[in-house]
């Protein structure tokens, strides 16, 4: 059997970047002061810091290659310095993209690659970015705005102290100092503005640039989109920053005061020349080799090697949740074991999540007609209401997912999808929600039409439901061939859907005798809900009224095992009978859930405003894919609603969550939840 193969290092901090070792597709060792190298088939280092030195002689010394590592052009959903995972890594052969010393394998690439460059890729991709406004960290997606003048706005990058491009790339601290006399020569009129780096922003490091400026320069120190605020000048000026080449993809002017990558090929006008640099190439030959073949890239879901594609996929998909929280938001009365989960869901650099106990509290803490407010569920606090009333704040509501996690929320295990909804809440019908105009007025094509057919395929096919628990294996009923099979869901009997969507029939035993009333030559299964199951909550009902209505009685099974097994569904409320639906049973609605009304179901009772007949996958593609918010706890952001059906099928691989295991199992389980809530309270990754 051949040995996989292995790499070793020296640095510590290799060693816990959870995707390095699919990039290289090696494992990644720590090698030890005595190791020998025998098994090894390279050693490798973080760029070229001093602490690189030891890792680069023990290579020489062992006949093995020498690997410099390095953070991708594309890094990360968030900054470094603030611990965001990269799944972009540069590994180099040769020396390192930065250092205009020597030919980088990079440098290689760019002279070497004329010929094999797919333009149309490129150019593709180059714009996409653009206009998606992705970066290296994809932390941020607003800009500040620029005074409007009709003189020449002139934008010059900072870099951080210490940053290894600068020393390596030709120039110093003198260099940052000329660039801003040559720019102020060249454009005498013009208005000047420094780009802080977001390192030096976030508090961590040290620019060149943010003291002792002229009087027409203006410092941007605000975290800010770099494509956003290129759009707004005319003319970039740089020592060695990155950002220099998101200016050339973005068809901007760009002076180099130091030698970066991109420099001495024909697109910037170059204060320092190389002499390796001698033949012109197009901004997408440049593209081509840094940014499709120097980096390689990890999917963060699947921790699998990727293309670039699908790297902006991940980024723009994390963008369009992310966008939404902006401004101060104060929530009221999230227990404190939850309070790490919601600022997730509420993450943004521009959104300001505060927990507070009362609306003076609010207030208290800066709370204006700005602000937004944010309740779990139904709760109504007339003080909360008064308060938002007074400031013209409309409350949005928190509910969990429809394809919530694998364990019960009672359990406290983390949501995966969390429901925010700024007009009303999808459970209760009494007023308008998000879900409900999105209903009655979305206009969905072919293509999201085609989502919605995909997702629901996959949920099906993968026994995929809200909390996936209990038993996966297949119901065996003995019952005839042509006997009505129906299932009743049970509920809790507390939760907010039974009260605001019930009318006449509101337990779960008034519910069986009505669906025997109706259906008496039926095979009736009742399933209880799984949280009153694991004893979590209300509604556990006597088993031996229950037996008189109902033929079976099912427990430990997870809910689309028995909607497999079934003909019909029969719930006041209940998810079940929109999972039923996506299954192709029939459904039968007691009471006025989210789903009734549209034309797929049996109803007992009418909503006058749901006012259209919907597919079934205009419904899905509404319920499942525009209105909740999906996150992933492994990669730190935003995902689509297929990512999380994928995820927890994996987790269901490793085996059955059993819905009420012995209780030493249960409170183990329980602990495990609530530390793991604790520690995203408290700020522990």
């Amino acid at each position: 059997m051949i040995p996989e193969p292995t790499i070793g290092t020296f640095s510590r901090g290799l060693t816990k970047r959870r995707h390095l070792p699919a990039a290289l597709g090696a494992g990644v060792v720590f090698q030890r002061k005595r190791s020998k190298g025998g098994n090894l088939s390279a050693i490798a280092g973080w760029g070229l810091k001093d602490n690189t030195d030891r890792a680069r002689k023990y290579a020489a010394r062992h006949g093995l290659p020498y690997l410099a590592i390095e953070d991708g052009f594309i890094r990360s959903i968030g900054l470094g310095v603030n611990h965001a995972e990269p799944f972009g890594f540069i590994v180099d052969k040769t020396a390192i993209y930065y250092d205009a010393t020597r030919a980088s394998d990079l440098e290689n690439m760019i002279r070497d690659n004329r010929s094999s460059v797919d333009i149309r890729r490129a150019r593709g991709l180059m714009d996409r970015i653009v206009g998606e406004q992705i970066n290296k960290y994809n932390h941020v997606w607003h800009s500040v705005i620029l005074p409007e003048t009709r003189r020449p706005r002139i934008l010059l990058i900072d870099q951080t102290r210490g940053d290894l491009s600068v020393e390596y790339g030709l120039a110093d601290a003198d260099s940052f100092l000329q660039m801003l006399a040559a720019a102020r020569r060249r454009y005498p009129d013009g208005r000047f503005f420094i780009k802080t780096h977001p390192d030096v922003i976030a508090g961590k490091k040290k620019g060149y640039l943010a003291t002792n400026l002229p009087a027409d320069a203006t410092l941007i120190g605000e975290d800010c989109n770099p494509q956003a605020l290129l759009r707004q000048v005319d003319h970039v000026y740089t020592v060695t920053s990155q950002m220099g080449f998101d200016a050339l993809m973005a068809g901007k002017r760009v002076s180099c005061f130091g030698m970066p990558f991109y420099a001495g090929w024909g697109l910037t006008e170059d204060r320092i020349r190389s002499p390796r640099r001698d033949l012109p190439r197009s901004i997408e030959t440049l593209f081509d080799a840094a940014y499709l073949k120097y980096v390689r890239y990890v999917d963060p879901l699947t921790g699998h090697p990727c293309e670039l594609e699908r790297i902006v996929d991940r980024i723009v998909g994390h963008k369009r949740v992310a966008v939404q929280n902006a401004g101060k938001i104060f929530c009221f009365g999230v227990r404190f074991w939850k309070r790490g989960i919601i600022s997730r869901f509420l993450d943004s650099p521009c959104a300001d999540v505060r927990f507070v106990r009362s609306a003076a509290a609010a207030e208290r803490s800066g709370l204006n007609a700005e602000s937004r407010i944010v309740l779990w569920g139904l709760r109504r606090d007339p003080n909360v209401m008064d308060l938002a009333r007074r400031h013209g704040i409309r409350v949005a509501r928190i509910e969990d997912g429809f394809i919530r996690s694998v364990g019960l929320g009672s359990d406290f295990a983390r949501p995966s999808s969390l429901i925010v909804d700024r007009r009303g809440i999808y459970f209760d019908p009494h007023t308008r929600s998000e879900l409900e105009d999105l209903l009655n007025t979305v206009d969905i094509d072919e293509h999201g039409r085609e989502m919605a057919r995909r997702l629901r395929q996959t949920i099906v096919s993968m026994g995929v439901s809200k909390y996936n628990t209990g038993r996966m294996a297949s119901l065996k009923l003995d019952v005839a061939p042509d006997r009505l099979i129906i299932l009743v869901p049970g509920q809790v009997a507390d939760d907010a859907s039974i009260a605001a969507g019930c009318v006449d029939i509101r337990t779960n035993l008034d519910l069986l005798r009505e669906v025997r009333r109706r259906c008496p030559d039926a095979y009736i299964i009742y399933k209880p809900h799984p949280d009153v199951l694991a004893g979590n909550r209300r509604g556990a009902v006597p088993l031996k009224p229950v037996r008189v209505h109902c033929d079976r009685i099912v427990t430990d099974c997870n809910i689309s095992v028995c909607l497999d097994s079934v003909d019909q569904v029969h719930t006041l409320t209940s998810l079940a009978g929109f999972e039923a639906l996506m299954r192709g049973k029939t459904v039968f609605t007691y009471g006025r859930p989210f789903y009734a009304g549209w034309g797929l179901t049996d109803d007992r009772h009418t909503i006058t405003r749901r006012r259209r007949c919907l597919t079934l996958d205009e419904l899905v593609y509404c319920c499942l894919i525009v209105y909740p918010r999906y996150y992933d706890w492994q990669a730190r952001c935003f995902v689509r609603a297929a990512d999380t059906v994928e995820n927890m099928h994996r987790q269901l691989g490793k085996g059955d969550v059993a819905i009420n295991p012995p209780l030493h199992r249960h409170l183990l389980r329980k602990a495990f939840f609530l530390l793991e809530n604790f520690r995203e309270a408290l700020g522990f990754r």
